[in-house]
């Protein structure tokens, strides 16, 4: 399939990387030339950056404070910000809770949380999976008891990444034991900084900060705070899982660590002393992941134009996250193979290996997570075969 861009469209992407060259500061720069791992002040840097230019939430509409950008227009600016290899900004207030609030939430909610994450003056994380409710999330048992004015909830949520550094967290809670499991969830807005939550990060196999385990104890959540009605969180679940599974089809996370294979494959060296970029073999094996990103990156932009258009995110993203999460694992895997042993001490104190494979054998060990996260592969396919194959349970 061959794209052709309008000379508008054009200019707009020459707009686009000239300004990333210019803003990115030096620090992240350097980072972003090597591929490397950002901060999460880091992160959020970026972001302020990126809202002062009107640019940090490409996808939101004008009526809720984004750049009404055109299907095309967030095409072109996803690839730019990949080919830069700028951060990536935080999901889950801009990708996750912010739509659902535009869809589901009352008018004072959206005048209240809306401008705040478009900002980055207040950070979100997730609340979904439990200890014993992950790929099976209707079994969660955390629970928001009924106080009059109020919520009681307790409980506990893990993998809620990087709650360390958020404000704010979403939350799927048990209100209602009647029925079947997925009729008594409900979604609540809970502030982190309310008495009797502790947020306690550990440490991943990636030596990565990302996740902590979440704890509720009798903690007094306004019933102004539920999103969407009583009882009825699952529906709003189902579609923020939608946007969490076109995120994890990891399109510019496979992008990056590619670009970082062919730079890897041109420093080191072969038995007979050439670079193993001029290996057939290694080149060919890069050049079918190249083939494979292309093709299913022009699927993930198709999903997105129809999201443009006002259609929410349905059970395609399945396909979107199944694919994705495979295709960036095999491109760690590469990685990992070019570097052999080396790719064994990610520990090594700086200046030991080029600073472009300082992440590979972290970013290997952490994406091991992405077939099991935002439903597991497994489930996926179980969500393929009935909603989009029609097959009948076996």
């Amino acid at each position: 399939m061959e794209l052709a861009f309008t000379p508008e469209e054009e200019a707009f992407r020459a707009e686009v990387r000239a300004f990333v060259a210019g803003a990115l500061p030096p620090p992240l720069a350097d980072k972003a030339r090597d591929g490397r791992h950002f901060s999460m002040p880091e992160v959020m840097e970026w972001h302020r950056i990126l809202h002062a230019k009107g640019w940090a939430a490409p996808h939101w509409p004008e009526a809720h404070g984004g750049p009404g950008f055109t299907a095309t227009q967030q095409f072109i600016f996803k690839e730019e910000m990949e080919a830069a290899g700028a951060p990536s900004l935080s999901p889950f207030g801009l990708v996750m809770v912010g739509p659902l609030l535009q869809r589901f939430g009352t008018d004072a909610q959206k005048a209240r949380f809306l401008p705040t994450i478009l900002s980055g003056e207040e950070v979100w994380c997730q609340g979904y999976s439990e200890p014993n409710a992950g790929s099976d999330l209707a079994s969660l048992r955390c629970e928001a008891r009924d106080a009059g004015d109020h919520f009681v909830v307790t409980g506990q949520k893990t993998w809620t990444t990087y709650a360390q550094y958020a404000d704010w967290i979403f939350c799927l809670v048990r209100t209602s034991n009647e029925g079947k499991k997925q009729a008594g969830i409900s979604f609540l807005l809970i502030d982190l900084d309310s008495p009797g939550v502790d947020v306690k990060p550990f440490e991943t196999l990636g030596n990565t900060p990302a996740f902590c385990d979440t704890y509720f104890e009798g903690v007094k959540v306004p019933k102004e705070n539920l999103l969407g009605p009583l009882n009825g969180g699952w529906t709003l679940a189902k579609a923020l899982l939608g946007h969490e599974r076109t995120l994890v089809s990891a399109v510019g996370a496979t992008a990056r660590t590619l670009r970082s294979a062919r730079r890897i494959a041109a420093h080191t060296t072969g038995e007979d002393g050439r670079p193993l970029l001029e290996d057939p073999h290694w080149e060919g094996r890069i050049a079918r992941l190249e083939a494979r990103l292309r093709a299913h990156r022009m699927t993930v932009y198709r999903a997105l134009a129809e999201q443009q258009k006002g259609k929410h995110p349905g059970p395609e993203t399945s396909i979107l996250k199944l694919v994705g999460s495979e295709l960036v694992q095999r491109a760690d895997e590469l990685s990992m193979e070019l570097m052999g042993h080396n790719a064994l001490s990610w520990h090594n104190p700086p200046g030991v290996v080029p600073p472009y494979e300082e992440n590979v054998g972290p970013q290997f060990a952490y994406n091991r997570a992405t077939t099991i996260y935002a439903g597991s592969n497994e489930i996926q396919k179980n969500i393929i075969a009935k909603l989009i194959l029609g097959l009948p349970k076996a």
